[in-house]
C-alpha cells in the first residue's frame, strides 16, 4: 500500500536558510545547548514545512515555536538527568568548581523559567533572544505597547521564582 504524505511548502528551503540561525539561538536561549537547540529547531522546521503558515509571518511563527518546544522540552524534565550526570566531577579544580556553579546557576533560571505563566515565558526569551517589540509583538499577537510591560513583568516573576526557590 503506497504511503501519502502531505504536502511540503514550496518556500521551505528559502525560509529556512534565513529563519534558521534566529530559531537555533530562540532555542539555544532556553535550553542552554546547542546540540539540543538544533534538535527543536529540526522539530520545528518540520512541523512548519507541513503547515499553511503565511510567509510573511513565517519568521515569527517559527521563533514562537521554538520557544514552545523549547519549554516544553526543560519541563518534560528528560534532559535533566543526562545534565547532572555531565556535572559530576570526580575531582574539583577551581576551573570545574566555577564551571559547576555557572551550570548550577543556568539550571535555576531554566527551573523558575519553565514556572512562568507561557505567555511571559515566551515574551521572555523572544526579546532576549534579540527579536524587536514589533517583531515580538506580532509572534505573540500583542499590541506593541504591552510587550515592554510583558517583558517586565516576566523579568519580575522570574526574579520572584529565584528568590523564593530553594537551591536544591
Amino acid at each position: 500500500m503506497a504511503r501519502t504524505h502531505p504536502a511540503v511548502r514550496a518556500d521551505l528551503e528559502e525560509v529556512f536558510r534565513t529563519a534558521y540561525p534566529r530559531v537555533v539561538a530562540v532555542a539555544a536561549r532556553v535550553l542552554g545547548d546547542r546540540h539540543e537547540a538544533e534538535d527543536v529547531a529540526q522539530e520545528v522546521f518540520l512541523t512548519f514545512g507541513r503547515s499553511a503558515v503565511p510567509a510573511g509571518e513565517a519568521i515569527g511563527w517559527l521563533c514562537v515555536a521554538a520557544a514552545h518546544t523549547a519549554l516544553n522540552h526543560l519541563r518534560s524534565g528528560r534532559r535533566r538527568a543526562r545534565r547532572e550526570e555531565d556535572v559530576r566531577p570526580e575531582t574539583v579544580s577551581p576551573d570545574v568548581a566555577d564551571a559547576v556553579v555557572t551550570n548550577d546557576e543556568r539550571r535555576r533560571v531554566r527551573q523558575a523559567l519553565r514556572r512562568l505563566p507561557r505567555k511571559q515565558a515566551v515574551a521572555l526569551v523572544l526579546r532576549h533572544s534579540g527579536l524587536s517589540y514589533a517583531e515580538v509583538a506580532a509572534a505573540l499577537d500583542l499590541s506593541p505597547g504591552s510587550v515592554g510591560t510583558t517583558v517586565r513583568r516576566a523579568e519580575s516573576a522570574l526574579r520572584k521564582e529565584l528568590n523564593h526557590a530553594s537551591p536544591e
